[in-house]
């Protein structure tokens, strides 16, 4: 993929930064017609080095929105459609034997590269599945006993359909744990659909999409946003965020200390794309039902219908410092 004028030769100062996140969003929203928000949460889940999980029906721009990352960010991309037949080797990679030099040769599979598409990812078996968790949580693959690392950065977007639509196999908890954030796009405004119905094909716009930026000037925001700041108070908030779903009886299985640790993550990313001093209380509320939606195992007797409406009930449940 051509680079374009990256932002990789200027000053990395605050404001340089500032203005190339800004500048992505705008790019994104210019694919992606209004949702403002869900480019705001794809982003601030790559800034806090995360993989991203989008659920929702077919045709609502779950596709669309990773091609348009790895084009706004200059990322090399791969898309992997995941079907029922899949194996392993077909995402990591397999050995070969070269009979001019009596030797195996490893071809790469296409999970070497820095943003990966796994497309419908719960229409392939478990073992299929399973091949991800390695490279998501590890940034490598095994293959014949040699560990190979993943480039850097590294960030997977896996798309599925609603488990309820035929020949889904719903993903297992250790894997949904491995994606930083679940979002849900939902349908376009009026407007929005409007102009999609009446404009330019959104796929042509995507391919005249220019990199605002590269995988050097990445890396330095992804550093960027662990060094925003969390004050006391917004760790005692986060802990009874995660004692409430602990002691809920409307939840069964409650937040995990990697839980605590994701949302503490994804607010200081959310942070740093609205260009707050800090994290503040909206800022933890903003990305609680995107990082606790996926964790949470409601409880049989519980009244909220979606993970949505199970975590707004917990924002309700505790006070903000």
């Amino acid at each position: 993929m051509q680079r374009g004028n990256t932002l990789e030769q200027l000053p990395a100062s605050a404001d340089a930064q500032h203005r190339v996140v800004d500048s992505i969003r705008k790019a994104l929203a210019s694919i992606i017609l209004g949702k403002n928000e869900q480019i705001s949460l794809a982003l601030s889940c790559l800034l806090a080095r995360g993989h991203l999980l989008i659920e929702d029906l077919p045709g609502l721009g779950k596709t669309m929105l990773a091609h348009a990352l790895a084009r706004t960010l200059g990322l090399s991309f791969r898309r992997i459609q995941f079907t029922s037949d899949m194996l392993p080797a077909d995402i990591i990679g397999v050995s070969v034997f070269r009979q001019n030099s009596g030797e195996f040769e490893f071809q790469p599979g296409p999970i070497f590269s820095e943003l990966i598409l796994a497309d419908e990812v719960n229409r392939a078996t478990p073992k299929a599945q399973s091949a991800l968790l390695e490279a998501m949580e590890e940034y490598q693959v095994s293959v014949d006993g040699e560990t190979r690392p993943l480039p850097e950065p590294f960030f997977v977007v896996a798309t599925q359909n609603p488990g309820d639509q035929i020949g889904t196999f719903p993903l297992p908890e250790s894997q949904l744990d491995r994606f930083l954030m679940r979002l849900e796009i939902g349908y376009p405004d009026e407007a929005s659909e409007r102009e999609l119905i009446t404009g330019d094909d959104r796929r042509l716009l995507l391919d005249d999409l220019e990199p605002v930026t590269g995988p050097q000037m990445l890396l330095e925001l992804q550093k960027s946003v662990r060094a925003q700041h969390v004050s006391e108070p917004l760790i005692d908030y986060v802990q009874a965020l995660v004692r409430s779903t602990r002691e809920s009886a409307d939840i069964e299985v409650g937040l995990s200390p990697r839980g605590a640790q994701a949302l503490v993550a994804a607010a200081r990313a959310y942070a740093f794309v609205e260009n707050h001093s800090g994290v503040y209380p909206d800022d933890i509320q903003a990305v609680f039902p995107t990082v606790a939606g996926h964790r949470l195992k409601p409880a049989g007797s519980t009244r909220f219908r979606s993970p949505t409406e199970l975590c707004q009930h917990v924002l309700d449940s505790v006070a903000i410092p």
